[in-house]
């Protein structure tokens, strides 16, 4: 097996990391955050998010499977780990590690709006805006990236690569 091809190194995800941490931190309403990660791919990316948002929050995680163990998104998103806690009157802030055909996203957000947060930003690490088959808002987006199938810094293929610390493409 091939080791992916760099596409974003570990310092240019620390840097931009940063960025949005800041930007977070001042166009989220003030006072406390509930943020919430999406499993798996999402959890390196918000552990480094969070110890950059200098506020009091709180962080749950939302189990979800759209990809099995394929390269592409079934379209069919299923929750398999829910909320420890009630976001209901809470700032809360949802972290995807890819906006990719909008579908997941736009699914959570539904479900999340129904719990009557007091506001519902979005945040995802990568946005693959070619291939939207939905609109939906993502709010702070790190990168920018082409439709390629990407893993490391919390992603897989096949449950493998997610301890890479850069983002890198993978061959097939």
């Amino acid at each position: 097996m091939q080791a992916p091809i760099e596409l974003f190194s570990a310092t240019t995800i620390a840097t931009r990391v940063a960025e949005l941490g800041a930007r977070i931190d001042q166009e989220m309403p003030p006072g406390p955050l509930t943020v919430v990660g999406i499993l798996r791919g999402a959890f390196v990316f918000m552990a480094d998010l969070v110890r950059v948002i200098p506020r009091t929050m709180t962080c749950d995680f939302l189990g979800v499977r759209s990809y099995g163990d394929a390269t592409l998104s079934s379209g069919v998103v299923e929750i398999t780990s829910d909320l420890g806690t009630s976001i209901t009157d809470r700032h809360v802030l949802l972290v995807e590690d890819i906006a990719d055909t909008g579908l997941t996203l736009r699914y959570l957000l539904d479900v999340l709006w129904a719990r009557g947060p007091a506001s519902l930003r979005t945040c995802a690490l990568l946005s693959k805006p070619s291939r939207r088959v939905i609109d939906v808002p993502v709010d702070f987006v790190g990168f920018e990236v082409p439709d390629k199938f990407v893993v490391g810094y919390g992603m897989d293929s096949g449950q493998l690569y997610r301890n890479l610390p850069y983002i890198g493409v993978a061959d097939g």
